[in-house]
């Protein structure tokens, strides 16, 4: 990567918004305003379209990833949590190829499947939610729901984190790394 070149940081949305909390990542990325963000951060709403997503990655523009899912998380639904789930990515490539599935794919598949295709990125996290309820309907459950906001706040939050360490590694020239809040 050219030191010049900004390093980028995608946040995006996935999920399936006809079966209730899984439409979660969708809904939040929907509300976040991009103006409170770097101009090196953009949003996205992937949906059901993790293949695209991970294709998307293949031409090495973003070098962060956030997506925003409905996980399965300790906690009652609604609980939040960030995950850096880069790791747990390169641990289940012994796994063989992916399952691709066109209408929905979880935040480890993609990143299984961007590997598989022979991309990356420097970091992957998710901002999670554990749902209530994806049953086939339209709409998140009330606690999902009550979570939005705070959901929003968490994503714009480490998006701007994220973005700031991105740019610190960019400008760099000891090679030794700087803390984004140094």
């Amino acid at each position: 990567m050219s030191p010049d070149r900004p390093r980028r940081v995608l946040v995006a949305g996935i999920g399936n918004v006809f079966l209730g909390d899984d439409g979660f990542g969708v809904e939040v990325v929907r509300r976040v305003d991009a103006a409170e963000l770097p101009a090196t951060v953009d949003v996205a709403d992937y949906g059901i379209r993790g293949v695209h997503l991970a294709y998307e990655l293949l031409d090495g523009r973003h070098d962060t990833l956030i997506m925003v899912d409905a996980v399965p998380l300790d906690g009652p639904p609604g609980t939040l949590a960030v995950l850096d789930v880069g790791d747990a990515a390169a641990d289940a490539d012994g796994l063989g190829a992916p399952v691709v599935d066109g209408h929905g794919m979880d935040p480890l598949t993609v990143l299984r499947l961007l590997r598989h295709l022979g991309g990356a990125v420097d970091r992957a996290l998710v901002v999670g939610c554990r749902p209530e309820t994806v049953d086939e309907r339209m709409g998140l459950s009330q606690p999902v729901a009550d979570a939005v906001p705070e959901a929003v706040r968490l994503v714009t939050a480490v998006a701007r984190e994220e973005a700031a360490r991105a740019e610190a590694a960019r400008t760099d020239t000891t090679g030794e790394g700087v803390r984004a809040d140094a």
